[in-house]
């Protein structure tokens, strides 16, 4: 009965936290304040009364499920998109990870009155921004934002966990019983990011072979073989050393920016697999919070909070983005949406597995500057970015009534292209784009409509183009897109 208690529970929070998910749209509150919310409430000081206190379960489910949401952030990010923002995301997700822990770490040893190691432990902690946190705010809460901001900011979230997870280890070895030195700590974050980067890259090549090579008799063991995968390359690279966070991240980049069968169920199955591993990890995380403990570390943990958030962060944002081409108000609008959630959250639970003096202190605290971080940031994007004039219509993102699959033997492809707002193919006729030979407009998807285009049909912005094409034309197609896409 006790493992059937225990079940009925975990399914009636996750139905509980889907089916409040409107409610919290409705009123701006992000959803993953709403998933802490609820495990809070269902916890051991909550009328709940679930008696969980696990730091080093909650820290490996957090891990696996942190890997199913980069790995889902990873299939999402397209290419083309992250291109010209890639080294200014990079140095953003690595250099403001090491600012941003530095001077936390100064102000919790000089004006909290940590220890030095506490203090700097607790930098290395809040030091990234949370991959889950930011893909739910930015796609939940339909807010489009100019000049490739979005795109920076998923990047810089995707890739920055890495970092703040080996400081964070790397500050903890600090205090066993044999400390390691600077040298062996530097070549160590050298060695976990190479492995990681080339783990990456290799397994996710290797799942975009796999998958349009072996012929699997039921579709639906495709999104089984992918889940499992994720595992496999999060594991592997564990085990030789890399870092797994970053190597699940790029391999999922790696197959969504390629063309695989049954793409769009796979991507709709894993989008839907990347919410339930937050929903479980969020309840998770909540379950494991004391709420009476948190008051006590009220002034402190305001202090704490306001700092980051207006201090560290944005000297974090205008060092890193020093001479990028962002203005004043992009770097503040960066700034602004550096939010911190899950990840945070479950670094904080590592020093419980080392047993370090004053850790349920430092969990505490991080917990409630998260729960600060997700009220005060996640409730007032959208505010934020027309109060700084940098927002942009959203980008529709298209549903279909039929699936193509570019399967490797066969002649033709599908690209989908979004006309631009402002376009000047925006008002021309389909006949007047010169494609090449053969290559056909397929369907257009404009408002919440499904069009089949004609010669004279004519395009409006922010419609999105399905195109069937030959392979080999697809350079040509997108530099013909690309020129009207230039032509603002």
């Amino acid at each position: 009965m006790e493992f059937e208690f225990g079940t009925l529970i975990l399914s009636g929070l996750i139905i509980l936290s889907i089916g409040l998910l409107r409610i919290s749209t409705k009123f701006g509150v992000p959803s993953l304040l709403l998933f802490l919310v609820i495990g809070m409430a269902a916890g051991s000081d909550g009328p709940g009364g679930i008696d969980f206190d696990n730091p080093v379960l909650a820290r490996q489910v957090g891990s696996i499920a942190l890997a199913y949401i980069l790995f889902s952030g990873g299939l999402e990010t397209e290419w083309p998109k992250i291109k010209p923002v890639l080294w200014k995301g990079i140095i953003l997700g690595n250099l403001g990870v090491l600012i941003t822990g530095v001077v936390m770490g100064l102000f919790s040893v000089y004006v909290l009155g940590f220890s030095p190691i506490i203090g700097f432990l607790l930098g290395a902690v809040v030091s990234s921004t949370d991959a889950a946190a930011v893909f739910n705010v930015l796609r939940t809460r339909n807010t489009g934002m100019k000049k490739g901001l979005t795109s920076l900011l998923e990047l810089e979230s995707g890739s920055n966990d890495p970092l703040a997870v080996l400081l964070t280890v790397s500050i903890l070895s600090l205090l066993g019983p044999n400390p390691p030195q600077i040298g062996e700590l530097a070549f160590h974050i050298f060695l976990q990011f190479s492995i990681g980067t080339m783990a990456g890259g290799i397994f996710g090549y290797a799942i975009y072979k796999g998958l349009n090579r072996i012929k699997l008799e039921y579709e639906g063991l495709y999104p089984v073989l992918i889940s499992a995968s994720v595992l496999f390359v999060y594991s592997a690279t564990e085990l030789v050393r890399g870092n797994p966070f970053l190597a699940v991240y790029i391999a999922g980049l790696v197959l969504g920016n390629q063309s695989f069968v049954h793409k769009r169920s796979n991507l709709r199955f894993l989008d839907g697999i990347a919410w339930l591993m937050q929903i479980i990890m969020f309840l998770t995380l909540g379950l494991l919070v004391y709420p009476s403990r948190i008051p006590p570390l009220f002034g402190t943990g305001i202090l704490f909070s306001l700092f980051l958030v207006f201090i560290a962060r944005p000297i974090a944002v205008f060092v890193s983005l020093f001479r990028s081409g962002y203005n004043v108000r992009e770097k503040l609008l960066v700034s602004w949406i550096g939010l911190r959630g899950a990840a945070p959250i479950i670094l904080a639970t590592f020093p419980f597995a080392q047993g370090i003096t004053g850790s349920d202190k430092i969990f505490h605290l991080v917990f409630f500057t998260v729960l600060v971080s997700l009220l005060l940031q996640g409730t007032s994007v959208p505010q934020v970015v027309r109060w700084l004039g940098l927002d942009a219509p959203l980008e529709q993102r298209a549903s279909y009534p039929f699936e193509f699959e570019n399967r490797e033997q066969s002649d033709s492809n599908l690209l989908e292209f979004i006309v631009p707002y402002g376009s000047d193919s925006a008002g021309k006729f389909v006949y007047s784009l010169n494609f090449p030979e053969n290559s056909l407009i397929t369907l257009i998807y404009r408002g919440d409509k499904h069009i089949v285009p004609t010669g004279k049909t004519t395009l409006e912005e922010g419609d999105v183009l399905l195109i069937l094409t030959p392979k080999g034309s697809e350079d040509k197609i997108r530099d013909i897109l690309s020129k009207i896409e230039s032509a603002i």
